[in-house]
């Protein structure tokens, strides 16, 4: 294959703009927002698992506290008509008074019970408001360090795709001056070759797979018209000669 030395020259501008594409990619690919993005989204995760749980513990207790509220006012309004039968004298049974007497009893202990009851649920549900009330704040505080970061990345992947546009559009006229099958033979290349198609050789190296050639390459290389298009041995990258290439 033949090229003029001038697009060969002009090839290996097209290699660089072709690796500022990929270092632009792979910046993008490992911005330390996505890992940050990552660690938060996972901490909010948990973090919202957990206000759920001290919600619905809030509730369930809220609807505790209520049952054993509602036990308390039946106990003591049976409590209060009993007292009433008492004090107005209607028992004139020994025995009836004394099942009264036992029955108010009974019930002054339920009652007690049941307020007892009613204090530890209430315990219970202000320590669930608590840790409700804890774990919005660190959720809201959590949110807002997402939503930080989520503006920093669509910044950064803003700066990285207007500078790609540009030095894609750069290349785009570049390589239409380049001989068709010299172009396919490079981006054939560079997909073999990690991104690598044209390679400049420099001081006797080929600066694609920093190897040196060897005598019988070098004088190859030296007979080789200045219009042919050579490859290195090692790495059959497209090989540019320059002024610096040491021939």
């Amino acid at each position: 294959m033949n090229a003029a030395p001038a697009d060969q020259i002009r090839l290996l501008e097209v290699q660089a703009l072709d690796a500022r594409i990929a270092q632009l990619d792979h910046k993008r690919r490992n911005l330390p927002e996505h890992t940050e993005l990552e660690r938060l989204g996972a901490d909010l995760t948990q973090l919202r698992d957990l206000l759920v749980a001290a919600r619905t513990e809030e509730s369930d207790t809220a609807r505790e506290q209520t049952k054993a509220e509602q036990d308390v006012d039946l106990v003591r309004t049976r409590a209060v008509r009993d007292q009433q039968r008492l004090d107005a004298g209607v028992l004139t049974s020994p025995r009836d008074l004394e099942n009264l007497q036992r029955e108010l009893a009974s019930l002054a202990k339920r009652q007690s019970d049941l307020e007892d009851i009613v204090l530890e649920v209430m315990e219970r549900r202000e320590n669930a408001q608590e840790r409700a009330a804890e774990f919005t704040g660190r959720v809201e505080s959590l949110e807002a360090k997402v939503a930080e970061a989520e503006q920093r990345k669509s910044a950064a992947l803003a700066g990285l795709d207007a500078e790609g546009f540009t030095i894609a559009k750069e290349r785009e006229t570049l390589a239409t001056g380049l001989p068709g099958d010299l172009l396919k033979l490079y981006d054939k290349l560079r997909s073999q070759q990690g991104g690598v198609g044209a390679a400049r050789l420099y001081q006797k190296r080929c600066e694609g797979c920093r190897l040196e050639l060897n005598i019988t390459e070098l004088n190859e290389v030296r007979a080789a018209p200045s219009d042919t298009v050579v490859r290195c041995e090692n790495c059959r990258r497209i090989l540019v000669r320059t002024a610096d290439s040491g021939l």
